[in-house]
């Protein structure tokens, strides 16, 4: 799977982002402009122990995104669709894409995406969930259709036996 952040602004969840990515052998791809420093601090510190793993890949703008990954399946997370994220299938190769904290995707991307943007189901007028949560909900409901193929489902006690 591939998760793609468009433009993110704050850098602990972007640390949470790369260290769920990095413990789902997740590519994580950042479009530019970034809110922070790729060496900032926070964003470390919320990935740090897993920061070895992770495979992080920079695009300038959406539109080198897309011309260096040109067969990609995007799904665009987005609270304007009309589309729940459990109503599709995911394949095991393709990307969802977040917008910004601030503003979500830009509607001119959305427009390309209709049929492949999906939403998750809030309460009322609420606005949004926090990025790194819906990243994990989404990335999880994708991996789950696929068995978890490749993750370690099997957990054990470290100082007892079941």
């Amino acid at each position: 799977m591939h998760i793609v952040l468009h433009e993110p602004e704050i850098p602990q969840n972007a640390g949470n982002i790369a260290r769920t990515c990095a413990v789902t052998n997740t590519v994580l791809h950042l479009i530019k402009p970034l809110g922070f420093s790729v060496e900032d601090k926070y964003l470390k510190r919320a990935g740090l122990d897993y920061w070895h793993l992770l495979d992080i890949r920079y695009y300038e703008n959406f539109q080198d995104f897309i011309e260096k990954n040109q067969n990609a399946k995007i799904f665009m997370a987005t609270t304007k669709s009309k589309h729940i994220y459990t109503e599709v299938e995911y394949g095991e190769d393709d990307y969802i894409m977040f917008g910004k904290e601030s503003a979500g995707i830009p509607e001119e991307i959305l427009l390309d995406y209709h049929d492949t943007s999906v939403r998750i189901p809030m309460y009322g007028d609420t606005r949004s969930l926090n990025l790194s949560n819906s990243v994990a909900i989404m990335l999880y409901e994708a991996l789950r259709q696929h068995s978890f193929n490749g993750l370690n489902t099997q957990g054990q006690l470290h100082k007892y036996k079941w």
